[in-house]
């Protein structure tokens, strides 16, 4: 049984059809625009946009691009062409962005995305000339950059403790050792999971009768090792599965209802394939007097642990990263045994120091020198 994947408002039985169609829509858009820029409005680019990028992006990525460029449209007028539009009207965006009480980051994050699709109006598309994107020269406003949440394992500790099913802990403990990101975990199979080689595989799925279709983020699949400890969670958790049950976390009865939906056609790719998952964690944290975290979180503090003993090309790899920059930026914590540790260092440093102007001439005219001060 397939289930259809939508570009636009049109579905197709499997995504290579999808990309034949956005292909052929893209091939239409370029169509004699090798020499001059073609003509179009704001508002026509957007619908454009909207149509062509569908099956090509994340769900999700195709959202932000859609809700910025509809902010910046409201700002300079849908009917406004775009070889019309210049980098006067993107600082003004943008100031106006901050004027309205946007955090720096949020409008950085406006900034970025908008960039990135005027190159598309620039190549393939061929509607704005070679070095006119609007917002090309656009610096980014300055932050205040704070390190991401760790959570120790004092607070893991306590707020596993705290989980009251069998479900939470083994999903807890696999977030936690893992660094899987959320849909990663929910979209794991029990044929993903190696028991013996103590291993998980993220791999993408084609949809059938009891799976969904799902591709890992930048379309690469990846095999993450496994404490035992976790391994024996999972074991556990299998055991008292339905026999008909395909996920590791999404129950046979869940499963249905969803598969229900797509088949009705009223499921969306943004709901949620287990109810109320972040809301459920926060009361945990709650209930074993744990300041708050996100599920990302748990992610970003197994990529700190692996980065204390593995070389760093492991961790990107582990991680899933396609770059190491978003690695060493966005995962690595400094810890409070990091800051114990740095402390520690310099208190030998310092030792050193009064050991070496305590057995040396230098200690004497530095003794000297303080006396004559204190005399003057």
């Amino acid at each position: 049984m397939k289930y259809p994947i939508y570009v636009g408002d049109k579905s197709f039985k499997d995504r290579k059809e999808a990309y034949r169609y956005a292909e052929k829509i893209q091939g239409k858009v370029n169509k004699g625009k090798a020499g001059r820029p073609g003509k179009i409005t704001l508002g026509e680019f957007i619908d454009e946009h909207n149509k062509v990028m569908a099956g090509q992006v994340a769900y999700r990525t195709l959202i932000e691009q859609m809700r910025a460029l509809k902010m910046f449209s409201e700002h300079v007028g849908p009917n406004n062409y775009l070889n019309n539009i210049t980098p006067r009207h993107a600082e003004s965006f943008v100031s106006k962005r901050l004027a309205d009480g946007l955090s720096p980051a949020s409008v950085n994050k406006d900034i970025r995305t908008l960039k990135s699709i005027f190159n598309l109006a620039i190549e393939p598309r061929g509607y704005m000339e070679e070095g006119t994107n609007l917002f090309a020269k656009i610096k980014q406003r300055k932050t205040s950059s704070s390190s991401p949440r760790y959570i120790s394992v004092d607070e893991f500790a306590r707020v596993y403790a705290a989980a009251n099913s069998l479900w939470w802990k083994t999903f807890l403990a696999l977030a936690y050792t893992s660094g899987g990101r959320k849909d990663e975990l929910l979209n794991l199979t029990w044929s993903d999971v190696d028991f013996e080689n103590q291993n998980i595989r993220l791999v993408p799925k084609k949809a059938s009768e009891q799976l969904l279709a799902w591709e890992p983020k930048d379309h690469e699949g990846r095999v993450i090792p496994i404490p035992s400890e976790v391994i024996q969670l999972l074991a556990n958790l299998q055991a008292e599965a339905e026999e008909d049950s395909s996920y590791v976390f999404i129950s046979a009865a869940r499963l249905k209802h969803i598969l229900s939906r797509i088949t009705d056609e009223t499921w969306a790719q943004n709901c949620g394939l287990v109810n109320n998952l972040l809301k459920r964690l926060k009361a945990l944290c709650r209930r074993s007097n744990v300041k708050e975290f996100s599920l990302h979180d748990l992610r970003r503090s197994c990529i700190t642990n692996w980065a204390e003993k593995l070389p760093i090309q492991a961790v990107q790899e582990l991680a899933g990263h396609s770059k190491m920059e978003t690695t060493r930026k966005y995962y690595l914590s400094v810890r409070k045994s990091d800051m114990d540790s740095a402390r520690k260092l310099q208190s030998k440093v310092m030792t050193k120091l009064t050991n070496f102007l305590t057995n040396s001439a230098i200690f004497e005219g530095f003794l000297d020198e303080n006396k004559k001060g204190q005399q003057t």
